[in-house]
């Protein structure tokens, strides 16, 4: 049952890189491509892509990469999607042309591909990060591992709604002060950042200062 519940947590990757590789094949058929062979190019490409996508939402789930950070992502796609495309080009000629072969320039093949993995990753984070969270919130009730990622990813997006409106609170003081012909107040470095607890020299030197 435990390892049902986590690769439960991996359908959100899972559907998206699945998704990805469908909408390939209906644009090959779209540009006039028999329908065989825009349905062999969306299997080829989307089954890769739907296990690499359960991969990074694992490696999301175990927290081994940053929530909602392009960085890991981009890492991620820049291995995973040349990998991905190549076994796609493979698969096509062995299905369709009779015998697995290899795109006429390898090396040229893959550096473009990486190339192209920078704008896949983007639409992948996109589209991932507003169907994962709902997921696991529907799917925490029974499933406790869910639920703590949700609650991690509810923890993450709060964190950002407050520095959101701390940024924009200082932007409307600095308005006000403009339009009031006086000089606005420099925020001070960090100020948008969540405020961090109190350390032990902080404790030390108040209890130390003299009462008045």
């Amino acid at each position: 049952m435990r390892l049902y519940r986590l690769a439960e947590l991996t359908l959100p990757g899972l559907a998206v890189g699945f998704i990805a590789g469908v909408l390939a094949g209906g644009l090959a058929g779209f540009v006039g491509q028999p329908v065989g062979w825009a349905l062999v190019t969306g299997l080829a490409l989307g089954i890769p892509l739907a296990l690499l996508g359960a991969g990074y939402t694992m490696l999301l789930v175990q927290n081994k990469v940053r929530l909602g950070g392009f960085a890991p992502a981009a890492l991620y796609w820049l291995i995973a999607f040349p990998a991905a495309r190549l076994l796609h080009e493979v698969l096509t000629s062995w299905i369709l042309g009779g015998s697995p072969s290899l795109p006429p320039d390898p090396l040229g093949f893959l550096a473009y591909q990486g190339i192209v993995s920078a704008g896949f990753s983007i639409g992948f984070l996109w589209l991932h990060e507003r169907v994962a969270p709902q997921y696991w919130q529907r799917i925490s009730g029974r499933n406790p591992r869910a639920r703590e990622v949700y609650l991690r990813y509810a923890e993450h997006a709060r964190i950002l709604f407050e520095a959101k409106e701390r940024r924009k609170a200082m932007r409307d003081q600095v308005r006000a002060a403009r339009r009031r012909g006086g000089r606005p107040e420099t925020p001070a470095r960090g100020a948008d950042r969540p405020p961090a607890r109190p350390g032990k020299a902080t404790a030390v030197k108040k209890a130390a200062s003299p009462t008045p």
